[in-house]
């Protein structure tokens, strides 16, 4: 119980810390040493950031949610089927195609950022929100196909042919049978991707020109300056960056720690 506590004080710490400088002056948090608690609560920084001249804090927090949210629903439409296939059924190439998707796992948006540039270039995509919704469903696909794909092949086939018998067709066996038995893996896809998309940085910084379509996790460094920067936003926007993120982790705590733990008792 007592290890569990510390455990979870080390991590909550930073976040702590965070949040407590959001509600401080700047002198104030760079002053040495440094307070614990503010000398005067300044909730006014919540206000005032989202009206800085550095950046559209508004249309940044927008651009975030359309792309995340677009990029996941994305990701789950192609991969969902593609997983539900490839543990259904044999055909040529099939491990070919899941080492393919291995492989594409690997890779990160930074490493292939110029590359991305090029070809968001040369389809007259560059600096929209459809460049990134189309790069983070890419680059989470493997993982959710992967995951999804686990789940299919440990529900019994016998299952589908029941259905079969009884008169149902290929998709309703799908939609109605298969697919509400593997909903601990669907929302395992669906954290890990929205996650991954809410947080990606690399490509948006490169891609996304225009101040009021970068996301938040570009957005916050325009708070960062070479000789001056004001910490006091930098935490009050990374303390409204996790919200939305920690709200998805506490509508579908249950059912991810099912899809997390899935197998591990036989």
């Amino acid at each position: 119980m007592v290890g569990g506590i510390v455990v979870a004080l080390v991590f909550l710490l930073p976040y702590l810390v965070m949040l407590v400088g959001s509600f401080k002056s700047r002198p104030e948090i760079l002053r040495v040493p440094p307070s614990y608690l503010p000398e005067q609560w300044l909730p006014d920084n919540y206000a005032t950031m989202w009206s800085t001249p550095e950046t559209p804090l508004p249309d940044n927090l927008t651009s975030t949610l359309v792309i995340a949210g677009c990029a996941t629903l994305l990701t789950l439409a192609v991969a969902t089927p593609a997983a539900y296939y490839t543990a259904r059924f044999r055909f040529p190439g099939r491990l070919a195609f899941l080492f393919c998707v291995l492989v594409t796992q690997m890779l990160q948006p930074a490493v292939l950022v110029a590359g991305l540039f090029r070809q968001a270039l040369s389809w007259g995509i560059q600096d929209t929100w459809l460049a990134m919704i189309l790069i983070n469903a890419a680059f989470n696909m493997s993982f959710a196909t992967w995951i999804m794909h686990s789940f299919f092949a440990a529900i019994p086939k016998e299952l589908d042919e029941a259905a079969q018998i009884d008169g149902a067709g290929r998709f309703t066996v799908f939609f109605k049978v298969t697919l509400p038995l593997v909903w601990p893996g669907v929302v395992t896809a669906v954290i890990f991707t929205f996650v991954a998309a809410w947080n990606e940085f690399a490509a948006s910084l490169v891609i996304l020109t225009s101040a009021e379509n970068q996301p938040l996790s570009v957005a916050l460094t325009k708070f960062v300056g070479q000789y001056d920067s004001a910490w006091q936003y930098v935490f009050g926007v990374s303390v409204v960056a996790i919200v939305p993120v920690v709200v998805l982790f506490a509508l579908i705590e249950k059912r991810l720690v099912a899809g997390l733990t899935a197998g591990s008792v036989k």
